[in-house]
């Protein structure tokens, strides 16, 4: 009877010390039973969860400050204790380290599976790094010219690629959270409110525009493929530009069925491939076929004023900033992959990175260069781009197998990056339900919020068909979500020392973003005026 006292006064202080040591906060994680040594120690009232795949404070020497400060107590301080102590401490060290995980995390789409690697990393970034938004980045050079043109494509990309590695080095905390979307991430930096109003209306645009950009991507290259297959030789009536967004809603609806942002690994494996495949096709058929006749490489018009010119040139830098987009997305890669003491995120997610934006590179700048130097003014700012310019001006001469060979490729790889596009939109609504709800969404239901979805991008697309004319405003307005904010979050979050370099350069770095965003906005808002576009509202053409 005194040994079985003298134990359950030990575990009662050994469950007190512990609940001490870790955070009170952490009322709402998940239990979880270690494997433990010769004594039999019950787990403190503390939902704690133990997982290789998530995050907080680092590792458990917490467990050998216990057994030093409680060398005065001699249930605690005895051999079996010591024992059962040590031998958490090495399992812990040798597969990962407590972790603060929500519950609602492993409901939702994002962070449902948390079994991702750099292969599935680098697939993810290709497939949203090279997409559709490069087919316009000719028409930037009309407006910049050679020499800016090149200068502004190399800036961006680098500076973009900095603030890519501070999102990265950023997902994990020191203390032990991992922010798995841009939103919560820019709520601990600036608070929960200012957070919200900087970035929640940024990240749903860029995501929700993205894919109504690229429905009428997809739907009106399928009528540019079917033209050119049945052109004079089939019977069969074409569809119309609204009946084939339809059809290309279907199609990217029912790939939407994929549970979570891991399982759609292999369509972003599908997306890269087609991507680099149709961004090179398209260059290397253009130099082949050399350049058109009547190329003029003089600015698009001649402007009245330099203040025109002025804001025409920051309307061709936010096309460029919006082709260089996809920093709201790296969290959400970032927090499919499993992370401990050993092997924390932020290795494989980097490597990854450098491999796709080296394939990146090697596709947009080409593409940029050699388009321009083919078509040079002729390019039309239009939905398709350099995909119209191709059609028009090599229809005829006997390129048809290669022409529609790359529609192919532009179809299949909308359809792939719509996924990784909508699923923050898809984890948004989830994440409504679960919260309120408190319990997983139901499959029908997940179902119902990604046909919801397409329902309702595909009614935009319909609606608002001229939005491809915003390239410019859209690129101003993601602007501060690639190059302003990361490096202030680092500033907030990190702490350096101040005036010292990695603080002079974040500020520098942050304000110069946000004064390039405001002055796109407002030279794509001065172009729209002065200029105009053509506003045809259910008739996309």
């Amino acid at each position: 009877m005194g040994t079985t006292t003298t134990t359950s006064t030990a575990d009662r202080d050994h469950h007190e010390l512990v609940e001490e040591k870790l955070s009170p906060k952490a009322d709402h994680q998940e239990l979880l039973l270690l494997p433990m040594a010769p004594a039999m120690i019950s787990a403190p009232p503390l939902r704690v969860h133990f997982s290789p795949s998530s995050t907080v404070p680092k590792s458990p020497l917490f467990l050998s400050r216990l057994m030093m400060s409680s060398s005065t107590s001699t249930p605690l301080a005895s051999p079996v204790i010591k024992q059962a102590i040590a031998s958490v401490q090495g399992y812990l060290e040798d597969v990962g380290h407590f972790t603060k995980l929500e519950p609602h995390e492993a409901w939702l789409p994002i962070t449902e599976s948390r079994n991702g690697n750099a292969y599935y990393a680098a697939f993810h970034t290709l497939c949203s790094g090279i997409g559709v938004q490069a087919l316009l980045l000719p028409f930037a050079l009309t407006v910049l010219g050679w020499t800016w043109g090149i200068i502004s494509l190399l800036v961006a990309f680098v500076w973009q690629l900095y603030t890519l590695w501070l999102l990265i080095q950023l997902h994990e905390s020191d203390s032990g959270m991992r922010y798995s979307r841009y939103l919560r991430l820019s709520m601990a930096a600036f608070g929960e409110k200012i957070g919200k109003l900087v970035t929640l209306f940024p990240i749903m645009y860029l995501s929700g525009g993205t894919c109504v950009t690229l429905i009428m991507i997809g739907g009106g290259t399928m009528k540019i493929f079917f033209e050119l297959v049945c052109h004079e030789t089939c019977t069969v009536k074409n569809l119309t530009t609204i009946e084939w967004y339809l059809v290309f809603t279907c199609m990217a609806t029912l790939i939407a069925q994929l549970p979570n942002l891991n399982s759609i690994a292999g369509v972003s494996l599908i997306g890269a491939i087609t991507a680099i495949s149709y961004s090179t096709m398209i260059w290397v058929l253009t130099l082949n076929k050399g350049r058109t006749n009547g190329v003029s490489y003089e600015p698009l018009e001649n402007t009245k004023s330099d203040v025109a010119r002025l804001f025409e040139i920051l309307n061709a830098l936010g096309i460029i900033a919006f082709a260089f987009r996809g920093h709201n997305l790296v969290l959400e890669i970032q927090g499919t992959m499993p992370s401990n003491n050993k092997q924390p995120s932020r290795l494989p997610m980097w490597k990854g990175v450098k491999f796709a934006y080296l394939i990146i590179a090697m596709c947009l700048f080409p593409l940029a260069i050699v388009e321009y130097w083919a078509y040079g003014n002729l390019i039309h700012a239009s939905n398709e781009g350099v995909l119209t310019a191709l059609y028009e001006f090599h229809k005829r001469d006997g390129s048809k197998l290669v022409i529609g060979m790359t529609s192919v490729l532009v179809v299949i790889n909308s359809l792939s990056s719509f996924q990784i596009y909508a699923m923050p939109v898809f984890d948004n609504l989830e994440f409504r339900f679960t919260s309120a709800m408190n319990r997983p969404c139901p499959r029908w239901l997940r179902s119902a919020f990604r046909v919801f979805f397409g329902c309702l991008a595909s009614f935009i697309a319909i609606t608002i068909p001229f939005l491809a004319s915003l390239a410019g405003l859209i690129g101003g307005v993601a602007l501060p979500i690639t190059l302003a904010y990361p490096s202030f979050m680092w500033i907030l979050i990190r702490r350096p020392q101040k005036y010292s370099r990695i603080w002079l350069l974040n500020w520098i770095l942050g304000v110069l973003g946000m004064v390039l965003s405001i002055s796109v906005v407002t030279g794509a808002v001065w172009s729209l005026v002065t200029k105009g576009m053509e506003v045809n509202f259910f008739k996309p053409q």
